[in-house]
């Protein structure tokens, strides 16, 4: 799996180890520059919306979090 923007077809295709792998690319964070890090986090974050049960234990790599503006 590369760095890439995947359709939801291929998404629908990743399997758990595929996921390990992009996170522990995250969790390394030993990138050639910052763009790659922030298209594997944009990577994640399209997973999240789709295949939610595959990013569970790696949602800290998303850090969102609720934010109150009041």
């Amino acid at each position: 799996m590369t760095a890439i923007s995947l359709t939801e077809r291929e998404i629908a295709t990743l399997t758990p180890e595929d996921i390990a792998a992009l996170a522990a690319r995250l969790e390394k964070d030993d990138y050639n520059n910052p763009f790659e890090a922030l298209q594997d986090w944009h990577l994640l974050r399209a997973i999240a919306f789709q295949r939610q049960e595959l990013i569970e234990p790696y949602v800290h790599l998303l850090d969102i979090e609720a934010y109150d503006e009041a």
